[in-house]
């Protein structure tokens, strides 16, 4: 089994100013294995923590000390294809763009992210894309055109109020069939509604198959620290998805071809 989306963050690791959540404790690469020993996952996949911008030293150097853990990372768009290299080399395997709270999304056909998203798929890395749902649309064109993986996060995160018949969900499924893209069935708790959820991991299941999704806990559950756990992660994975087959390569199969073939 593999746990393809959690974190890793100290209290004492460098912030980005602003940033939208501020550990009260540390969640260090060492405790992340413990969990994942006590459920008996094999690997687990990091997501860069956007708390710190793209300063990757505290989640790279998680990676150097416990192998079984890979990660993506946060980077600027003149990030050079030398530096990229060398990350590889720590285990990362992709790229997160993290826009959730971002006022703007930026330009993905500028001559800059153009660029970086050549050297994403020389590298045979992905690209990891966390936003509201309603938003998506501006982003996968132009991710589709520059031919690279995408892992999109949470469901696809459809809000409230126009659920899985909005434009943003919609587009995902669409995107999925185009070869190139994965979803993450991981943190229901940030939908908001677990009809929601159910309805998304439904029409998921329908129309992407296990084969284009994969599922996270989203440890050590960032702002939800004291009202969601790793059992509860798992638990919904098994309501979710009842089929023990299906389950297994949500949670095994499809992740172990995507992150380590």
């Amino acid at each position: 089994m593999i746990d393809a989306h959690a974190h890793v963050f100290s209290t004492s690791m460098p912030l980005k100013e602003g940033a939208w959540h501020r550990p009260a404790f540390d969640a260090n690469a060492e405790q992340y294995i413990e969990t994942l020993n006590a459920h008996g996952i094999t690997y687990g996949i990091l997501a860069a923590a956007s708390i710190s911008g793209t300063n990757n030293d505290y989640t790279l150097a998680a990676c150097k000390r416990q192998p079984r853990l890979k990660t993506t990372v946060i980077l600027s768009p003149d990030c050079t294809m030398q530096e990229m290299r060398e990350m590889a080399t720590f285990g990362v395997v992709g790229v997160r763009f993290q826009w959730l709270n971002a006022p703007d999304a930026p330009d993905l056909r500028s001559k800059e992210y153009q660029a970086l998203l050549r050297n994403i798929a020389d590298l045979g890395w992905h690209v990891q894309l966390h936003d509201a749902g309603c938003r998506l649309p501006a982003y996968l064109p132009a991710l589709e055109d520059a031919g690279v993986n995408v892992v999109v996060d949470h469901f696809g995160r459809p809000d409230v109020d126009h659920g899985i018949n909005g434009e943003g969900f919609q587009r995902v499924l669409r995107s999925i069939e185009g070869g190139r893209t994965w979803v993450k069935l991981s943190a229901p708790f940030r939908l908001g509604s677990d009809l929601l959820v159910k309805q998304a991991a439904e029409s998921l299941l329908k129309h992407a198959g296990p084969e284009r999704l994969m599922w996270g806990s989203d440890w050590p559950f960032a702002a939800f620290e004291t009202r969601f756990s790793y059992e509860q992660a798992i638990a919904s994975l098994h309501e979710l998805v009842p089929d023990a087959a299906m389950r297994r390569l949500i949670s095994n199969d499809t992740p172990m071809k995507f992150y380590f073939s």
